[in-house]
């Protein structure tokens, strides 16, 4: 049986595809855990083509098993209710006073610096922009300036970068955001500022709304400033965020939403502070302060801090989401009434921006997914929301904002009474022995492997902290029922399979 996510791992992406565009949407969609309309597309496709598809697959090891790969997929969701493009329900919301067709925005970054570029992305169907930040500063790029963290050949899970501000002159960036505006009007083109001074970041801000720009963002977060003051050196620093968010939120009527940083110890006071000084959203969050150290990024034998981001940030970033959006000190002063959350911080596929609207976001950034897989993605993140939307019913975007903060508790709180033992599928099984391992040198030495290389969880050890659910390759571990902690009881004894 083969493993959807591990054969679509291996795909490569390609461009202009060899395999035909049928298969390569359809391995695409599956990639990115949109299984509904893999399972359409690979439905449309009969068997001579699964084979043409998958002899024309280029590959620097074995080509990806395209037909295995449709008839599991297929097999996995025939249960699944498909809908028509015409039934699935719309992503608009509203952001800021912003009505947006859908939630997903490029972030400001290397991915939305010129026209061309933004143009490209808003036909593909995203919603908006935060363009990469502008100022009047010089700014001097390195090279080279990204890195990357990997893990067992996957992908990399992290990403670092070096890169600081647009290097455009500003005159020329707001040109390009009129020119957007005007080419674009049902988008939301919003312009990132970074001021060095008082007059700088009125004058940033009044442009930028001369410019037709929807909002406006305040760059409080870039960790990678060479000069002082600047960056996060603000976002670190509540009074000065205060200060100057009322600043342009005097100067200017369009929305107004500083940027966080997450290299502070709690997102409270920033927040705060933004709230006070009448800004109308918080993007959050900004890269993550880091040092890699690999060679071959090294700029002219050196390294330096700069920021980290990409799918190993996303649970930092969830974090200090909920220390905004589930804080009872900011609910008493009432920030949720007047502030949106646009979260950022490891969205890759749908489920990754579905987590964080659950947590209170109304609009997410992507911009290291876009950066490693193209201003393509969209495709998959819209329909794969809308997909899960209507499997629970669901026809307002809105109802899911903020649905999960509920279910968010500290740690003192959770149920410590209860335990659920993991539960082995032994036809999912291969006997690789992987969390026999893991649970012998890392756990509880609750896992007994035997002649028959078929692992037996041994429930008078096994404490349920599913570790070996975790590293299990195949899926063959997954959850029994939850029951009562009671050592004595003869319910104390985990399925097997």
């Amino acid at each position: 049986m083969i493993h959807i996510h591990e054969e679509t791992a291996r795909c490569l992406l390609c461009y202009d595809a060899p395999c035909g565009e049928k298969a390569a949407r359809a391995i695409r969609a599956a990639r990115f855990d949109n299984l509904w309309t893999a399972v359409e597309l690979f439905n449309a496709m009969s068997d001579e083509e699964l084979a043409h598809a998958e002899a024309s697959c280029i590959h620097y090891d074995k080509p990806i098993r395209i037909s295995e790969l449709g008839s599991q997929i297929r097999k996995g969701q025939k249960d699944n209710v498909q809908c028509t493009k015409e039934e699935l329900p719309s992503l608009e919301i509203n952001f800021c006073d912003m009505v947006c067709e859908n939630p997903f925005f490029l972030a400001s970054s290397a991915i939305c610096t010129n026209y061309e570029m933004v143009a490209r992305a808003l036909e593909a169907g995203w919603a908006g922009v935060f363009y990469k930040t502008i100022t009047k500063a010089d700014i001097r790029e390195v090279s080279p300036r990204f890195d990357a963290v990997r893990k067992e050949g996957t992908p990399f899970v992290g990403f670092r970068n070096m890169e600081q501000l647009s290097e455009n002159p500003y005159t020329m960036d707001f040109e390009i955001l009129h020119r957007l505006k005007e080419n674009y009007p049902t988008k939301r083109i919003i312009a990132s500022i970074m001021g060095q001074t008082e007059e700088e970041w009125i004058e940033l801000a009044k442009m930028a709304e001369a410019a037709g720009c929807d909002a406006v963002e305040l760059n409080f977060s870039c960790p990678q400033m060479r000069l002082t003051g600047l960056g996060s050196d603000i976002g670190q620093n509540p009074e000065l965020i205060l200060f100057y968010t009322s600043y342009v939120r005097d100067a200017v009527k369009i929305p107004v939403i500083p940027k966080m940083t997450p290299n502070v110890m709690s997102m409270t006071s920033p927040a705060l502070a933004c709230f006070y000084a009448g800004a109308s959203g918080i993007s959050a969050i900004n890269t993550i302060k880091s040092i890699t150290m690999s060679h071959d990024a090294e700029v002219s034998e050196k390294k330096t801090i700069s920021g980290y981001s990409g799918k190993a940030v996303k649970p930092i970033a969830l974090r200090m989401i909920y220390e905004m959006t589930g804080n009872p000190i900011l609910h008493k002063a009432g920030i949720e009434k007047h502030m949106d959350i646009s979260g950022i911080g490891g969205i890759e596929t749908w489920r990754d921006a579905l987590e964080f609207i659950q947590l209170g976001c109304r609009n997410v950034q992507v911009c290291t997914a876009v950066m490693q897989y193209g201003y393509r993605i969209i495709d998959d993140l819209k329909l794969g929301l809308q997909h899960y939307m209507a499997s629970r019913g669901i026809t307002e975007l809105k109802k899911l904002v903020g649905e999960e903060l509920p279910n968010i508790v500290l740690p003192h709180d959770l149920d410590r009474e209860t335990m659920v033992f993991p539960k082995i599928d032994r036809d999912k099984c291969i006997g690789c022995g992987r969390c026999y391992v893991s649970c012998m040198d890392g756990g509880h030495q609750a896992i007994e492997f035997g002649e028959e290389r078929k692992p037996r969880i041994l429930g008078q050890k096994c404490v349920g902290c599913h570790l070996c659910r975790l590293v299990c390759p195949t899926g063959a571990i997954g959850l029994a029922k939850r029951m009562k902690k009671s050592p004595s009881s003869a319910s104390w004894r985990p399925t097997n399979g």
